[in-house]
């Protein structure tokens, strides 16, 4: 283990002190601020974002012992990303932590499913926009001040549409999920040296706010026999965002209630 990558004599574990900011944070029910108010629980300084204004209740609810603040901001805008940056610093500190949540679907957007052959050109180049550019820029953004000090987590929330399964309608969604896992691992590579983890967390039918009636129907059918929940990935996330993840590293960790290792995708009485 080099010394960089070595954890400091006399450093508080786990995320205590540490500077948090959380991408699409924005949904009560959500996976963002379900990890965002595990970071901050446990003593993070928590910065969380969203496209709307319901950021601000997110903050009135977020509890915790260290400072905390809410940005609205458009992460598909470079200009807006840089911002939300400079403001977190002068707000909270340097980031030690990043968890790129942000994705799926964006408030007051319009995003219907199709056919690959029926997607155009403009909805295949905002799906990857929304799910695999937004994560690159604000880690292009965050990452040169964790360079400089030589520490920093980088979370980000993938799926496992795209790495390991898929579904009909969902081609540029799964190629993005896809993208982002291997952005991890190629970035995990470049900065392992410099006390820098960088980790991907793919979950599977999560019940949030948003989940359709199909999609409570598949979680039921998992090893596990229910969908899961936000705190679920949550706390996932909290752990590799932490000290102690120091050694992992390139990783995706599935939260999927067993789901991609089943081959038998029906309802257990009939097979298992």
């Amino acid at each position: 283990m080099s010394e960089k990558a070595a954890i400091p004599a006399g450093v508080s574990y786990g995320v205590s002190g540490r500077v948090a900011l959380v991408t699409g944070a924005g949904s009560a029910g959500g996976i963002g601020f379900a990890t965002a108010k595990f970071l901050a629980k446990a003593g993070a300084k928590v910065a969380i974002t969203s496209t709307t204004k319901r950021i601000d209740d997110r903050l009135r609810e977020l509890r915790g012992p260290a400072a905390r603040a809410a940005f609205i901001a458009d992460l598909t805008d470079p200009d807006a990303v840089a911002a939300l940056v400079a403001a977190v610093n002068a707000r909270l500190g340097k980031i030690d932590i990043l968890v790129n949540n942000a994705g799926m679907v964006q408030t007051g957007v319009n995003e219907p499913a199709k056919l690959f052959h029926k997607v155009t050109e403009a909805e295949w180049r905002r799906t990857l926009d929304i799910n695999l550019d937004t994560c690159f820029r604000v880690t292009k953004a965050v990452l040169p001040q964790m360079l400089r000090r030589e520490y920093g987590r980088i979370v980000n929330i993938a799926s496992v549409t795209g790495p390991l399964v898929t579904n009909p309608k969902s081609a540029g969604y799964s190629a993005a999920k896809a993208a982002m896992v291997g952005l991890t691992r190629a970035l995990a590579i470049e900065v392992a040296d410099n006390g820098i983890t960088v980790n991907a967390v793919a979950p599977g039918w999560i019940e949030t706010e948003s989940s359709s009636k199909q999609e409570v129907i598949a979680g039921k059918n998992t090893p596990i026999g229910r969908s899961g929940r936000p705190a679920e990935v949550g706390a996932v996330a909290l752990f590799l965002a932490s000290v102690e993840a120091s050694y992992v590293t390139g990783q995706m960790i599935v939260v999927d209630g067993g789901n991609s290792i089943q081959e038998y995708k029906g309802p257990s009485r009939d097979y298992y």
